[in-house]
């Protein structure tokens, strides 16, 4: 399972949300309003910091809209 760290206001964030859903990946990703504490946890626990987008893919978080996009991309070809 894919966690999109994400925030309601933000742009980037916004692009991505809508990435998951145009790559038919909505399945497969879990949503992380990083607005929330525990979902701010879970992100520092992934070894990421107050940045989004980020996507974590079980192995490896990818921070920022052109990585996040890259790893949906990849995930959706899978």
């Amino acid at each position: 399972m894919l966690e999109l760290f994400h925030r309601l206001s933000e742009p980037h964030s916004a692009a991505a949300r809508r990435l998951v859903a145009e790559l038919g990946l909505v399945d497969r990703v879990v949503f992380r309003n990083v607005t929330f504490e525990s979902h701010r946890d879970a992100l520092a626990a992934r070894g990421g910091a107050a940045a989004t987008p980020a996507l974590w893919d079980g192995a490896v978080l990818h921070t920022g809209l052109d990585a996040v996009r890259a790893a949906l991309r990849r995930a959706a070809a899978a």
